[in-house]
């Protein structure tokens, strides 16, 4: 499924976003500026620094990476009138030098206009894939009934806001159940699988009596979103869960999907749960997943996480210990525990490489 990679530095991150169409590093906005400012100053102290003029011709190029095209014009006179002016002592270039430092100034200012051009349709393109992310998976009420809810998504491809992980929380006739689940593939590809996929989970969970009828509605749902097309298999992993009235009691069916930890006094463990196939290969043909009972104590939290937290691997090769690190973060608070375990990823140096999506359950258990 899909791949991403690990948190770096915050100038990391910054250079990072800068090559996918943000805005430039701040040192890269300045640069153009200090260059023009430090030769003038040096061509004007002392006529032996007038062999440094060559750096003017770069400062043009250099505003196209973050000036718009009336700016880079700017400076591109700036830098015409510092070459023809007397007291900096670069007023004797050559007539082809002149022209050349011209030319390149003029050429800057049409490619910073495709530039503007290219970051407003990426701006836009930016705010289609929000649109499209709040549409498919809009944000998590703070409650839904009596179980407290936190959700955390980090797409694994690059430049993109949605990608192959699902999660959703709905209450209904049947109690609160809630869903988390990895698509095939990633990305924008895999988005036309997670729409479905929601569909059919947030339909069945009004109507079917048990997990195993929700997870056979999807297993149906991709199915028949692949029949008739060749090479068109799909599956995902899914995990379903069901809190019980009171708030005591969480049922759990497993498909082909990582099982939630459970944090209790301090500690965190994997809930026990009986591994099921993966959703997309026939559930009504194959013996069905089994749901299973976990009993819950005040307090308790469930933390559903994805391939891509499970699977991140540090320089050694070696996957990331979450439950292990769930009971070092223990003492934090639900809203934040997943951006916590996000930054301790990113502290430890473990490499993500796929969709890394977390989602935080607190039942609240009520008086019998």
């Amino acid at each position: 499924m899909g791949r991403d990679r690990g948190r770096g530095s915050r100038e990391n991150q910054e250079e990072r976003g800068w090559l996918r169409g943000a805005p430039p590093p701040r040192w890269v906005r300045v640069l153009p500026l200090l260059l023009l400012v430090a030769v003038t100053v040096a061509t004007l102290s002392t006529p032996d620094a007038r062999d440094l003029g060559f750096l003017l011709g770069a400062i043009p190029p250099l505003a196209v990476l973050s000036y718009g095209p009336l700016a880079t014009a700017g400076l591109g006179v700036l830098v015409v009138g510092v070459l023809i002016l007397h007291a900096t002592h670069l007023d004797r270039p050559g007539n082809t030098d002149l022209l050349t430092v011209a030319f390149v100034a003029a050429l800057s200012v049409f490619v910073s206009y495709v530039r503007s051009r290219r970051d407003a349709q990426l701006v836009m393109a930016r705010g289609v894939g929000e649109a499209v992310q709040r549409a498919v998976m809009p944000p998590l009420p703070e409650r839904v009934g009596p179980v407290g809810c936190t959700g955390f998504y980090r797409a694994a491809q690059d430049g993109t806001l949605v990608g192959g992980d699902f999660y959703d929380v709905r209450d209904g006739p049947y109690g609160v159940r809630a869903v988390m689940g990895d698509v095939q593939g990633h990305g924008l590809a895999a988005m036309a699988t997670v729409v479905s996929l929601l569909g059919a989970f947030r339909e069945a969970a009004l109507d079917q009596p048990d997990l195993a009828s929700v997870a056979a509605r999807m297993d149906r749902r991709l199915a028949t979103d692949s029949a008739g097309v060749r090479h068109g298999e799909l599956f995902a992993t899914a995990v379903l869960l069901e809190f019980s009235a009171d708030g005591r009691a969480v049922r759990v069916l497993a498909c082909g999907h990582p099982a939630p930890v459970l944090l209790r006094d301090g500690r965190a463990r994997e809930a026990a749960v009986a591994p099921g196939p993966p959703l997309g290969i026939g559930l009504l043909g194959v013996d069905p997943p089994k749901e299973v009972t976990v009993p819950l104590g005040p307090w308790d939290r469930l933390l559903l996480a994805s391939d891509g937290v499970w699977e991140a691997r540090d320089a050694s090769g070696s996957f990331y210990p979450l439950p292990e690190r769930l009971a070092a973060l223990a003492a934090t608070a639900s809203p934040d525990l997943p951006a916590a375990v996000w930054a301790d990823l990113g502290r430890l140096r473990y490499e993500v490489r796929d969709d890394a999506t977390m989602l935080i359950l607190t039942p609240e258990p009520r008086a019998g």
